[in-house]
């Protein structure tokens, strides 16, 4: 043989044994990726073709004292569209697409596509952009007419992408046509910051597609309301279709939240606010020679005993289902109108007003722990002269030497500045003694004013204390403005009135002087209230002095009827008030509806039967008309109401406070009918409502009956 073919053969082997060598190891690396790793790359493969998508969970009832629903759920048609069918459509059919579904759902193109964006990407606009998961589809439209979605599914060529499906959202029953927005709160969409949050947590409740609490109760109670998402997981093929179903863990509908609301109650104080603003617009005021302006007022009802709140009413108000389905710019900026009387602000525990006369039996009860009696007499005269300026009466008359029992059912306002003025001469006549002593003050602060009273919805208003120290404060921040209005020529712009002050207070608004003891005493100046401050207040005069923080919420139950956890009467304080000084106003407050200035409300009431203790005020306001305020209470419950330029106390708002206690008692002409009463048994049972396992919700047994 050749040394040619020798060197042939050998290439010949060498060629042979590098092709097998390469074979050996595409068989060992089969072999690796399909034996060994075989079973890793099956479920990388699997889960590239499985998408999550949430399920939302059904959101929790909201029920009154009885049992009655006064927030549910409702099915809704929503039109979402699947963004990874989208994008894998060009450009101009996209453009067609969003055209098509404009007309359609009624629409513009542009909000659209600004919902389609997802929250953080650049062009995303907050509160419209998509802050869910990027495999669920956007919803572009709530609450669609049936025709619409039906046609969405009925034309699927039209209509690529586009998913038409219903979903909960929130309902209101309205039980007794009530309103109640200001007490229940609304949803909306959850925040990018919010949801990045709750991640952060750990929280699974949310996702980015959660609705969540964001006023009243809806929002003190989120947490329990909410439930638990539930999640599917999905195959799809290579174009984004869902070809089928792999696993669904079910979501968690939320729990109940039954409250202290008595839905009853809170229909009749409803109507009767809306019909005294309505009866205030049309009456003339002969101050200011023009009807009055009325263009606000609050009611509240209290258990006396527990500070529960049985009803609560705001006027102006609004439909809480303006949110459902997200509101407009245009119903947003009306709720915040200040021409509209900013309908989104609770009056009842979040407007403050000036309380009038309504102040005075606190006042009585820090004189009569510091110094006066029960046989005190002062002279209730026509006017009382501070300085060079002469303090009136508003609602008496001169009644000559009376104690503070008298001076409460006359309303007497020259014996309470006898008072004020008694105190600052004693104590406080050094303008510059920021920490001078004043019983007045620090007795109105004892029963809880110029602070929340914790009620367990959020954003209540603190109220005001105008004593040294906060007027020395306002000064400070408010020296600048007013030293710089002072400082020039007064121009057509500034009153004469705003001019002259402007120079007083640059000068000495900080002191703290006989004017303003005398104004504090008699509940006018620059202390201001809220409803709900006051009715508090009231409450422990007719508890004994126990003040408690109102709440709302009685307890939480979840979907299967189980209570989870009761939400028992919560103590805030005891006065530091004798008990026959309550004793003694508690008396006089019995005076003022016998004899006194809410007596010609009360004609024929049967006070012996039903016994209530008022006070009646109307607190003056510069540049406004009087506020009306009535103050009442009885052994069971605590009923106040204000009506914002409204008038006198007792001529504005007297009828209607009269008009539910009728209906708290059953009271028809002078009799007393228990069983006409609008809460069975006349006070709310401790029991909860009964939560059947068909879904049905029974009354507790009215109190008394077991």
């Amino acid at each position: 043989m050749s040394s040619s073919d020798t060197r042939s053969r050998l290439r010949l082997l060498v060629i042979q044994a590098l092709v097998f060598s390469l074979f050996a190891t595409l068989f060992a690396r089969l072999y690796y990726l399909q034996v060994v790793s075989g079973d890793a790359y099956t479920a990388q493969a699997a889960n590239q073709s499985v998408r999550e998508i949430v399920v939302q969970p059904q959101r929790g009832l909201i029920v009154d004292a009885q049992g009655r629903p006064l927030v549910t759920n409702r099915m809704s048609w929503v039109v979402s569209i699947d963004r990874t069918l989208l994008e894998r459509m060009s450009p101009a059919q996209q453009a067609k697409l969003v055209q098509r579904l404009s007309d359609t759902v009624d629409r513009s193109p542009r909000r659209i596509r600004q919902q389609l964006v997802t929250c953080g990407d650049e062009g995303s606009v907050p509160g419209v952009c998509w802050n869910g998961s990027p495999f669920q589809p956007v919803p572009i439209a709530r609450d669609v007419p049936q025709r619409v979605a039906l046609r969405i599914l009925e034309q699927p060529e039209d209509h690529p992408s586009v998913i038409a499906e219903q979903q909960s959202v929130r309902a209101y029953p309205e039980p007794f046509g009530i309103n109640l927005a200001h007490v229940l709160g609304y949803l909306s969409p959850i925040t990018e910051e919010e949801y990045d949050a709750a991640s952060a947590a750990g929280d699974r409740s949310v996702n980015g597609a959660s609705s969540v609490g964001r006023a009243g109760v809806e929002k003190q109670y989120d947490a329990w309301l909410r439930g638990m998402p539930g999640y599917q997981r999905v195959a799809v093929d290579s174009r984004g279709q869902v070809i089928g179903e792999e696993s669904e863990i079910p979501s968690q509908p939320g729990d109940t939240l039954v409250t202290s609301i008595d839905a009853k109650v809170q229909g009749v104080v409803e109507k009767q606010l809306a019909e005294t603003i309505r009866t205030a617009r049309a009456t003339h005021d002969d101050v200011t020679g023009r009807n009055y302006v009325a263009d606000s007022g609050a009611v509240v009802v209290l258990e006396a005993d527990t500070g529960r709140v049985v009803a609560m009413a705001s006027q102006p108000t609004y439909d809480p289902g303006v949110w459902v389905g997200g509101i407009s710019k245009k119903q947003l900026a009306r709720l915040y109108s200040e021409e509209a009387g900013t309908p989104l602000l609770g009056r009842a525990m979040q407007g403050q007003f000036a309380p009038g006369s309504t102040w005075k039996p606190f006042m009585t009860a820090g004189a009569m722990t510091h110094g006066f009696g029960p046989d005190t007499r002062l002279d209730c005269s026509s006017g009382f002269t501070v300085g060079n300026r002469v303090f009136k009466n508003y609602e008496s008359g001169a009644y000559g030497s009376i104690g503070f029992d008298r001076a409460l059912e006359v309303s007497c306002n020259t014996f309470f500045y006898r008072v004020g003025y008694y105190y600052w001469q004693k104590y406080g006549s050094d303008v510059d003694d920021v920490k001078a002593k004043d019983p007045l003050v620090a007795e109105a602060k004892e029963f809880g004013f110029g602070d929340e009273t914790g009620i367990d919805i959020p954003g209540e208003a603190s109220g005001r204390i105008a004593d040294r120290a906060w007027k020395r404060d306002y000064w400070k921040q408010m020296k600048g403005y007013y030293c710089d209005i002072a400082a020039k020529p007064q121009d057509a712009k500034t009153s004469d009135f705003v001019y002259l002050f402007a120079k007083e207070f640059c000068v000495e608004g900080y002191a703290y002087r006989a004017g303003d003891a005398v104004n504090f005493a008699i509940g006018q100046g620059d202390t201001i209230v809220t409803p709900l401050q006051l009715a508090r207040a009231y409450g422990a005069l007719a508890n004994g002095g126990t003040l408690y923080e109102p709440r709302v919420a009685k307890a939480i139950v979840s979907s299967d009827g189980t209570v989870l956890k009761r939400f028992a009467p919560k103590v805030d304080s005891k006065v530091d008030v004798p008990t026959s000084v309550l004793g003694y106003i508690d008396r006089a407050l019995q005076g003022v509806a016998r004899q006194g200035t809410m007596a010609w409300r009360l004609i024929d009431f049967p006070l012996d039967q039903v016994t209530i203790r008022a006070k009646t005020g109307s607190a003056e306001v510069y540049g406004k008309q009087s506020t009306s305020w009535v103050a009442s209470y009885s052994k069971d419950y605590v009923v106040v109401m204000m009506v914002s330029q409204g008038g006198t106390g007792s001529g504005t708002s007297g009828p209607a406070i009269r008009k539910i206690y009728e209906a708290l008692y059953g009271i028809d002409g002078t009799t007393v009918d228990a069983s006409r009463a609008a809460i069975p048994g006349v006070v709310a049972p401790g029991t909860l409502p009964t939560f059947a396992k068909d879904g049905s919700i029974l009354p507790p047994a009215p109190r008394g009956s077991r």
